[in-house]
């Protein structure tokens, strides 16, 4: 009866009814959040793949009169009836297993080939790159790590432009991986940014590796020792993008062609 026929007393009822049930809706939506991690995470992980691709800067068309301008072109087609295609498309894909302390640390992912992942696709994280598909199963994917002494991949220099050096691992850190056959005659520092190059088989050209932690001269060769740390954290790592060269066949065929002859 106060709070309905006194108006200062309903009032001071709806503030304090207010802020009471708005601390226990923000203590539920904080818990609902939470459980909705993981689909907000699977949801955002497939909008960065689709961005990944649409915006890749090696979409061309391919028109007689324009055949060396790039162009953004976005749908879910590799390649439409006015000649547009892009080269490369990303798969995003859930980790489920990851090793890290071994010499030869390999990813298992949750797509396979039903979902149209194919063996020596390249797969990339959010940061940088992760390592290449060795085996697929229908609907599972095995991924050789970057941390892994079989992975090589092709290393360019954003500073200097030089894109002969690669990229292994000593299997010690799981962090720092090792930049070889970089000459002496090149100026380099710590913090320089390393990339992949334009020859790297399968990833696209300038996709981050890491940047260099610290170099020595090495006197009974001549390159410098350097080890990279590298931008994609292994420990953390819970959503991959697995990416598809749609020109790798026509690319290998017309070289497969030059050897035999």
């Amino acid at each position: 009866m106060l709070v309905k026929y006194n108006r200062s007393y309903e009032a001071a009822y709806s503030t304090t009814a207010h802020s009471i049930t708005g601390a226990i809706n923000k203590k539920y939506n904080n818990i609902q959040y939470f459980f909705e991690l993981k689909k907000i995470n699977k949801t955002l992980a497939q909008e960065n793949a689709q961005l990944k691709t649409a915006l890749d800067k090696f979409i061309r068309e391919n028109d007689t009169l324009s055949k060396d301008k790039l162009y953004t072109y976005i749908d879910s087609l590799n390649a439409d009836s006015a000649g547009h295609t892009r080269k490369y498309q990303y798969y995003e894909a859930k980790v489920v297993n990851n090793s890290v302390t071994g010499e030869n640390n390999f990813i298992t992912i949750e797509k396979g080939s039903n979902q149209g992942i194919q063996k020596d696709m390249a797969v990339a994280g959010p940061a940088g790159i992760v390592g290449k598909v060795v085996a697929v199963s229908p609907n599972y994917s095995i991924i050789m790590s970057l941390l892994n002494h079989n992975m090589h991949v092709t290393a360019l220099l954003k500073n200097t432009g030089f894109n002969e050096g690669f990229i292994d691992w000593n299997g010690k850190a799981a962090n720092i991986v090792q930049l070889n056959k970089i000459p002496k005659t090149i100026k380099i520092k710590k913090g320089d940014t390393v990339m992949t190059s334009n020859i790297t088989e399968n990833f696209p050209e300038k996709l981050m590796i890491g940047r260099i932690l610290n170099c020595t001269v090495n006197p009974a060769t001549s390159y410098y020792t350097i080890n990279v740390s590298t931008s994609t954290d292994f420990y953390s790592l819970q959503y991959v993008y697995v990416i598809k060269n749609n020109f790798e066949n026509e690319q290998t065929s017309l070289e497969d062609s030059v050897q035999q002859k």
